[in-house]
């Protein structure tokens, strides 16, 4: 299965980009699958329901949120009712939204499970067991008996947190037992692409969909402004050297990575 996860889409130019080039990509990239993190959508924070339906109706499989998932209040019941979008599988399981979901591709079944960090974050509950919890789940559902390559499906985890060494730890827990783990939430990119010694594809943090004349997708004067004076101010997205940023990741019939390459496209 070759798998396109892009990172953090920022506001309207990520948005736009993404809703833009996704039918190419699929095409061009002879994409099995993509998947998208979008809890910065809607102006730099949450997603809408319209904007969810734009991006599954671009040919977005499935969709991974963060810490801003509840921003927007209206996802809520997408959030409750649809497969195609998941939330964090360590907050509190009353929440609203999927722990995990599987999207089917022409390839086969994919799962995607969204975990966010707990260095510099808000408290969550601990990810190592709520991975432990989700894949023994995946492991017992009847969907995967006899699945036609014989193996487990490929398993694609977005790490949503602050610290590399967070992200890489849970890497190292997950190698082997999934096809892929790539971190969001910072948006930079990371030169650390790489499959880990069990078979999982790993980078720290893909970056983000958007504006890269920014800090990290904002206004630059305004965020230098308050940076230097502690004036508090509005950081609006901005708007220049929009790019898509992500990653490729190939699997085998184990349901293990063979490559990953970084992802990066410039929108003229």
């Amino acid at each position: 299965m070759k798998i396109l996860f892009l990172g953090d889409l920022v506001g309207k130019p990520g948005f736009t980009a993404a809703v833009k080039k996704v039918p190419a990509l699929r095409k061009e990239l002879s994409l099995d699958a993509v998947v998208v993190n979008a809890e910065n959508a809607a102006d730099g924070s949450g997603l809408t329901p319209r904007q969810f339906q734009r991006l599954t109706d671009a040919g977005v499989d499935a969709i991974t949120m963060g810490d801003h998932i509840y921003k927007n209040k209206d996802i809520i019941e997408v959030l409750a009712k649809s497969s195609r979008i998941v939330k964090p599988a360590n907050y509190p399981l009353d929440s609203p939204g999927r722990c995990w979901t599987i999207v089917d591709t022409e390839a086969g079944p994919l799962v995607v499970i969204s975990i966010m960090g707990r260095v510099f974050m808000r408290p969550v509950d601990c990810p190592f067991d709520a991975l432990d919890r989700v894949l023994a789940e995946v492991s017992a559902d009847d969907r995967f008996q006899g699945t036609a390559t014989g193996g487990p499906p490929p398993i694609l985890v977005d790490v949503h947190a602050e610290a590399t060494s967070d992200k890489q730890v849970l890497g190292r827990y997950l190698d082997g037992k999934v096809t892929a783990v790539l971190g969001t939430h910072t948006h930079v990119p990371t030169a650390d692409a790489t499959v880990l010694p069990g078979g999982t594809a790993f980078q720290c943090d893909v970056g983000m969909c958007g504006p890269y004349e920014s800090i990290i997708g904002r206004d630059i004067s305004r965020v230098m402004s308050t940076s230097r004076t502690f004036e508090p101010t509005h950081f609006y997205v901005a708007t220049q050297d929009v790019r898509l940023c992500g990653a490729i990741v190939e699997s085998n019939p184990q349901g293990l990575a063979t490559s990953i390459v970084r992802f990066e496209q410039k929108i003229k």
